[in-house]
């Protein structure tokens, strides 16, 4: 079924009745993205994953507005705006992808869960068996993984 809203920042979803939210190349259109974050956060269950896919760089491309790029510290910025509107989201993983071959996008993705309670139950991660990210992090382990502070050429 395919539902088409007509306001961005209201789902028509009930709250808590969502077991999974994804997300990809759109929190960058979204003029207030953080509402759109505040959301996901309203109609996910209290065990409900956010997954997050969006440009940590890449061309100018309005459709109809191009706002926003997402990097490392981004997860924890909607994170930290989560709880003070009231809930308790944790960042289970972040990271950025590599370089594409065409070298222009690198892609923030990052893995929510609603309710920190509950991280016990998702004990996997997408980082595990990727080598090819930056600026990682990861709810098991404090500090950045494969940092870098810019892209090298190329």
């Amino acid at each position: 079924m395919d539902i088409v809203i007509r306001d961005p920042y209201r789902m028509p979803f009930p709250d808590v009745s969502t077991d999974v939210v994804v997300s990809s190349s759109c929190f960058e259109h979204s003029e207030f993205f953080w509402l759109t974050f505040l959301e996901v956060m309203r109609i996910l269950k209290d065990d409900g994953i956010f997954y997050l896919n969006a440009p940590s760089n890449g061309v100018f491309h309005r459709y109809p507005v191009d706002c926003w790029r997402f990097y490392p510290d981004s997860g924890h910025a909607m994170v930290a705006w989560g709880k003070y509107n009231g809930y308790d989201p944790i960042l289970l993983e972040s990271f950025i992808g590599q370089r594409s071959t065409e070298g222009i996008w690198n892609d923030f993705v990052a893995v929510f869960l609603k309710n920190a309670r509950f991280s016990g139950k998702y004990p996997g991660r997408i980082i595990h068996s990727l080598t090819d990210f930056c600026n990682g992090y990861s709810s098991e382990r404090p500090g950045i993984l494969n940092g870098k502070k810019k892209w090298a050429d190329g």
